[in-house]
């Protein structure tokens, strides 16, 4: 039976309601690959602002918004599919140890921190902010953990990988294959990709790793999953060891 006017046009309203993502941005290819990454980027941006303890419901935020633009633009971005393979658990475990170990190897080569960038501040540890047993460090921990695994390695892989590689080798990137090398974006986004976290080396390293395996598989499931392997190995060393530097 053909529904009454007023309940379609009611359906329409609350589904345009429900969209983050504004249509300029749906409508762009670029855009919609960039703008979940974006907005995370500003939102962590906010965080130092925030306060001691505010900086982690910033954190939470961004990752809940995050997660909504991913899953609202998951048909608007056809590649950004999990894929699940040895290549990927290799990768994954491989940029885990680099990641924990790098820095040690550079002191006993002599080079100091040389690969970590120095910036200020407390620590990423919330047991410290709100005590170690307490419901609300487990809380943001258990976000932290999630965001890390489930939420970052998608959004950043087809940031770096579908769109800011792909748009260096040609400004209409979508005509590139995903399993297209060529060595100035490969290096380049790698270097980009390091030099957003605070062991820049080591991303550097992972990002070559990353980007090698969508050329080599020419796909970008198997990368999203190498990371989030990456990371979930890492959220366990972080919260286990009381590495907290790592976060």
């Amino acid at each position: 039976m053909p529904q009454p006017v007023s309940r379609l046009s009611a359906g329409s309203g609350c589904a345009s309601l429900m969209r983050l993502i504004p249509a300029p941005i749906r409508a762009s290819p670029a855009l919609v690959r960039a703008f979940p990454f974006a907005l995370f980027i500003l939102l962590t941006a906010l965080q130092p602002y925030a306060g001691h303890a505010g900086r982690y419901w910033i954190y939470l935020l961004k990752t809940v918004v995050t997660a909504m633009l991913l899953w609202e633009s998951r048909a608007l971005i056809q590649e950004m599919r999990w894929n699940f393979g040895w290549e990927a658990l290799v990768v994954g475990v491989g940029m885990f140890l680099v990641w924990i170990n790098l820095g040690d190897w550079m002191q006993r080569m002599g080079a100091g921190s040389f690969g970590i960038w120095k910036v200020g501040g407390p620590t990423w540890n919330p047991k410290e902010t709100f005590g170690s047993s307490s419901a609300s460090a487990w809380s943001f921990i258990a976000v932290r953990v999630l965001g890390s695994t489930l939420v970052v390695p998608p959004m950043e892989e087809v940031f770096y990988r579908s769109f800011v590689y792909r748009f260096l080798v040609r400004s209409e990137f979508q005509t590139v294959p995903l399993g297209y090398f060529a060595w100035m974006p490969f290096f380049a986004t790698s270097v980009v990709f390091g030099c957003e976290h605070r062991e820049w080396l080591a991303g550097i390293v992972c990002g070559l790793a990353y980007q090698g395996l969508v050329c080599w598989k020419k796909r970008l499931g198997d990368a999203i999953t190498a990371h989030a392997i990456t990371n979930a190995l890492l959220a366990y060393w972080v919260i286990q060891r009381g590495q907290w530097q790592f976060w």
